[in-house]
This record gives structure tokens, sequence and C-alpha cells, in this order.
């Protein structure tokens, strides 16, 4: 990756949360509210948006931030010493801000449907879908970890498929975002999360994210 201002990168990490975001929230109020279609149709309609919107994002600014979007996946950069402590934390800074901006410019694109900017969510979503959120967590970060040492040029198509394929076969529909579970506690709509249940979804992705690390230092560990 080339040398980017700081500026220019997190310009990058916050535009790119913001759009993550928005395609998961507008396609959701697109679909239940707008549409009123069932919510199969929904989720099966969001999994589409998301990963084609990943997929292009990952490519539009990939050469510019590296493409995280995630707080997770700019941790492990950081274990990988592939990005300074400061700098994460400004990275993590931008996603977080991102993702909230982007679920306001959702609702305002559907304000008849969704009556407010902002709205705490009452989403319930607790017991089986948390250990869901360490499985989707687990797989995305470990596919970006192998990805990335294995020089594949195709990160942006491959990652895209597999948030779409696991947001339809996972229970939490695999948010395995920190920026974009927050992002979704301000969304009274299908795609929100109750704060509490948000806060333990964030546990387990960092969880998640801790074993796909583990995993991936054991796959490439040195032999004796």
């Amino acid at each position: 990756m080339n040398k980017q201002p700081l500026m220019g990168e997190l310009t990058a990490e916050f535009l790119g949360s913001m759009f993550l975001v928005m395609a998961s929230v507008s396609s959701m109020i697109m679909f239940t509210e707008v549409f009123e279609a069932p919510k199969a149709v929904a989720v099966l309609a969001n999994a589409i948006a998301v990963a084609f919107v990943l997929c292009a994002l990952i490519e539009i600014f990939g050469r510019i931030s590296g493409a995280h979007f995630n707080p997770v996946v700019t941790m492990i950069m950081l274990f990988e010493k592939k990005i300074t402590a400061s700098k994460a934390m400004f990275f993590m800074f931008f996603q977080f801000v991102g993702g909230i901006v982007g679920t306001m410019f959702s609702h305002l694109m559907f304000l008849d449907d969704v009556g407010t900017v902002l709205a705490l969510s009452d989403n319930v979503r607790n017991d089986y879908m948390f250990f869901g959120e360490i499985f989707g967590t687990f797989i995305l970060i470990l596919a970006i970890l192998l990805l990335v040492k294995t020089g594949s040029g195709k990160v942006s198509i491959i990652i895209g498929l597999l948030v779409g394929g696991q947001l339809l076969s996972t229970s939490s529909t695999m948010f395995a975002n920190p920026q974009v579970t927050v992002a979704r506690m301000f969304t009274d709509t299908a795609s929100g999360i109750r704060p509490a249940h948000g806060i333990i979804f964030i546990a387990m992705q960092i969880i998640g994210a801790l074993l796909a690390y583990a995993v991936y230092k054991l796959i490439f560990a040195k032999r004796i």
C-alpha cells in the first residue's frame, strides 16, 4: 500500500464505515418499511446489499487506508505491527463516527418511514445469537489474515462473498464489527440491536477476533 497522508486514511475509514452501515441499515428499511416485504426477503436483500457494497468499498479504499472499516480488524493489524497504536486509535474513532453518521443518513433517506434521525433500538438479539457473533467474527478475521498473508489479489470479492454468505448463515446475521454494532444501536428498525445486547455482541466479536489470530499464528508457526 502506498504511503498516504493520515487525514486521507482517516477520511477513507470514515467514508467506508459510513457507507457500510448505510448498506446494512438502509436495505432493511427499504424492504421492511417501504416494500413491506417478509423478514426472510429483507434479510436476503440485506445480505446481497452488504456483500456488493463491501466488495466495492474494499476496492475503492483498500489502497488508501487498507479498508479496515472495523475496529477488530484494526486491532489485529496492530498486533501484526501493520499500524501504530496511535493511528489505530484514530482509525477506530473515525470508524465509530462514520458508522453512526451512516445510521443518521439512512434514517434521513427514509425519514417518512422511520420518523427520526436517531433512536435507541429495542430489538432483542440474545442467547444463541451471542455465540453466532464469535463464529462470524472468527471466520472474517481469519480470512483477512490468510488472504493478506498469501498475497491474494481477490480480497474484496472473497470478503464480500464471505460476509454476505455468513449474514445468511449465522444466527446473529453476522455483525462481526463493533462500529456497525454501535451504529445499529441507534436505529429502531429491523436492523437495530438493543444497547445492552450490543455490548455483549462486541465482547463476542473481540473473542472471535482473538481466536482467529491465535489460529492464524498456529498455522504459520515456525517449525522447531
